[in-house]
């Protein structure tokens, strides 16, 4: 049974900003050397229409991760990802070399009344791994939820130097 994962970005500028600055590829190249981990890259960022669609890796070093991971995992995380948006929607998935997880989900953007915005993020976590699954669902929930958060700070920097 898959562990839900939800977190909420707010923002002090608009939809259209936030929808920006994912439309521009320097913005994933600062992000991605800033919050992605040891060696973590952008393998390939497009922009079609008003869809971009942005595939990275990112890491997450073995002393970083709960002992419930690593007896089951050795080794540094490695984690490709992939973020598709249109509009103000998007989605993503992620998942763990060598491992039976697999993270995914839908974002939204919306308006938050004044001038700011709030990015959504809904997904699931699903570790195929019997009787431990469920303890390292939650393991990687709090590491993704740190991270999100590392990424929502990131954005709202990136932003107000704009």
């Amino acid at each position: 049974m898959a562990t839900p994962l939800a977190f909420t970005a707010g923002y002090t500028h608009s939809v259209d900003a936030v929808r920006a600055a994912y439309s521009d590829e320097q913005y994933w190249k600062a992000r991605i050397a800033e919050v992605g981990g040891p060696g973590a890259r952008l393998d390939a960022f497009a922009v079609d229409g008003d869809q971009v669609r942005v595939q990275m890796v990112q890491s997450i070093p073995a002393e970083q991760l709960p002992p419930a991971i690593t007896a089951v995992r050795p080794g540094d995380l490695i984690i490709p990802r992939t973020e598709t948006y249109t509009g103000t929607g998007g989605i993503f998935e992620a998942h763990v070399d060598g491992a039976p997880a697999v993270v995914r989900g839908t974002v939204t953007m919306a308006p938050d009344g004044g001038t700011g915005s709030t990015t959504a993020i809904n997904g699931t976590i699903e570790v195929k791994i019997p009787l431990f699954g469920g303890k390292i669902e939650a393991a990687i929930s709090e590491r993704l939820i740190e991270l999100l958060g590392n990424e929502a700070t990131f954005t709202e920097e990136w932003l107000n130097r704009r």
